[in-house]
């Protein structure tokens, strides 16, 4: 776990993708030339959001297609995959899919609950089960057992010219281990009972906790986690903040991701509706000082990777800056040592 004087292990950045509505081609480009920047710089994994309904990203299976094709080392994953709009049969061929083209580096992350703005659409996703649905935890148990090759059907052979298998093909040995899901204490709990790897953000929930500090929570969590993992030295979990570093940015740049973290900062100060939502700082400045910053982080201190999230509303040239500096800067201040070649 990184303190001073102990390297972080890997170092990754998450991407929403964003793209214009009436011309959406050159903003997913932008974001497969990110994906194949990152391979280049060295970083050890690359995320991507996963928006339905908006202008960002809503298939990342299939931008993940390419992006599997365009590189042949980075880890590839998913930061979420919201299951209440997915089959878990059908999502798990589609992940095979793409974790064999990978060669097997393929990092699903997921979570669950009622999709946001659900009853603006339910009718067109769901138009006969919408008031039946389940959606809890058991899809994430369902897609689990889909990548694990249990049985999904009740036969398996050879009808005139077509073989038919009883699990979901194509199968791909090893990616349920990666799988990711986040969450509060509650699924920090169940993720480590369930075996499979912990993604937290930059937003975390009060509930089950009397502090009001984001880094103690998310640090508790964490905790939570490891303690009851099935495997604790298999056991993996990723810190995902806003960080930007500045130290190559331009003047307008330092000033335009000030005010963006300024304008967000509001929103740390007190929790924010039923479940108690807290949203974590934003982190801008030169690298040094950044790693200064994390290092006191108890949430950084019980990582063993990271994935930095770009923020929103930023334009590709402000991202290749961010970018350049995590890999160029921050990493090496955090211990970091570039990937290069193949795994």
């Amino acid at each position: 776990m990184p303190r001073r004087g102990e390297p972080l292990q890997k170092l990754g950045f998450l991407t929403i993708g964003r793209f214009d509505g009436d011309d959406p081609r050159p903003g997913h480009l932008e974001t497969l030339r990110m994906i194949e920047l990152a391979e280049q710089l060295g970083f050890d994994s690359v995320w991507v959001r996963n928006r339905h309904l908006q202008y960002g990203i809503s298939s990342p299976v299939a931008l993940l297609a390419a992006a599997a094709v365009r590189t042949s080392r980075i880890e590839l994953g998913t930061a979420v995959i919201p299951l209440g709009l997915e089959n878990p049969l059908r999502l798990a061929e589609d992940l095979a899919t793409v974790d064999i083209l990978s060669g097997g580096r393929l990092n699903p992350g997921v979570s669950v609950g009622v999709p946001m703005r659900y009853d603006d659409f339910k009718t067109a996703l769901y138009p006969e089960t919408h008031a039946l649905e389940n959606f809890s935890k058991d899809r994430v148990v369902r897609l689990l057992d889909n990548l694990r090759g249990e049985p999904v059907s009740d036969f398996e052979g050879t009808v005139g010219i077509e073989t038919f298998s009883r699990r979901v093909q194509p199968h791909s040995p090893g990616l349920a281990d990666r799988v990711w899901y986040g969450g509060g204490s509650s699924s920090a709990i169940w993720a480590g009972r369930q075996g499979i790897n912990y993604l937290t953000s930059s937003v975390v929930t009060t509930e089950g906790t009397e502090s009001r500090d984001f880094a103690t929570i998310q640090a508790e969590h964490i905790d939570a986690y490891r303690a009851h993992h099935v495997n604790p030295d298999r056991a993996r979990v990723s810190q995902g903040l806003v960080v930007i570093p500045t130290d190559s940015a331009t003047a307008d740049q330092i000033r335009k991701y000030r005010a963006y973290a300024d304008g967000r900062f509001e929103r740390t100060l007190t929790p924010q509706g039923p479940r108690g939502l807290l949203f974590s700082p934003d982190l801008v400045g030169p690298s040094d000082e950044l790693a200064e910053r994390l290092y006191e982080h108890a949430g950084f201190q019980r990582a063993t990777e990271v994935a930095f999230a770009l923020p929103f509303s930023f334009d590709e040239p402000d991202y290749l800056q961010i970018v350049g500096d995590l890999a160029g800067q921050l990493g090496p201040a955090l211990g970091w040592t570039p990937a290069i070649g193949t795994p």
